[in-house]
């Protein structure tokens, strides 16, 4: 049976972060770093399962990102993976639902990168490629992001974004965006 699960992360234990952990190394072929499981704590996940299983994932973080003079409460969407075996079961829709729901209640701005073959999914979704360039607020300033021009994609909740501008993600270690 199919559940749906939306918890904080303090509200995982140390058995079901281990889990996850395992269903992100999996889903994303070992390419997911210490970093990228990083990124996806601190905030709310929204987990699939199915019986004992967990079997799809979505993270929703609070981050700052910069357009137009204004800093954006963003929920930046981290860490969406279905189980191998389980694609094509709708999971990651049901996990986007959740993703979906938590930042359109609680921010003002969603965001994510997305990879080339997922953009198109996403975008069926309502979330649009950013058309602006992209830029990271590091501890030296600004510095442009130009290899994720067009990886960005935005859901505006509640705040008019200006097409063609620069849109900043906040300094972090690892992927910065």
């Amino acid at each position: 049976m199919i559940e749906v699960q939306t918890v904080h992360t303090s509200g995982l234990g140390p058995q079901e972060l281990r889990d996850l952990r395992e269903l992100l190394d999996t889903a994303f072929d070992g390419d997911f770093s210490d970093d990228d499981f990083d990124h996806a704590l601190g905030g709310m996940h929204a987990i699939v399962r199915d019986g004992d299983a967990l079997v799809g994932h979505g993270a929703v973080v609070m981050r700052r990102l910069l357009h137009g003079g204004t800093a954006l409460r963003t929920g930046y969407v981290e860490a969406v993976a279905t189980r191998a075996d389980q694609r094509g079961r709708g999971i990651g829709a049901l996990v986007m639902g959740e993703v979906e729901r938590v930042v359109r209640g609680a921010y003002e701005l969603g965001a994510l990168g997305a990879a080339d073959t997922a953009a198109h999914w996403y975008a069926a979704r309502g979330w649009r490629p950013w058309d602006g360039t992209t830029s990271v607020i590091t501890p030296d300033g600004p510095r442009r992001t130009p290899e994720e021009d067009g990886a960005v994609h935005v859901l505006p909740v509640s705040v008019r974004l200006t097409a063609g501008g620069d849109l900043a993600c906040d300094w972090r270690g690892g992927a910065v965006w």
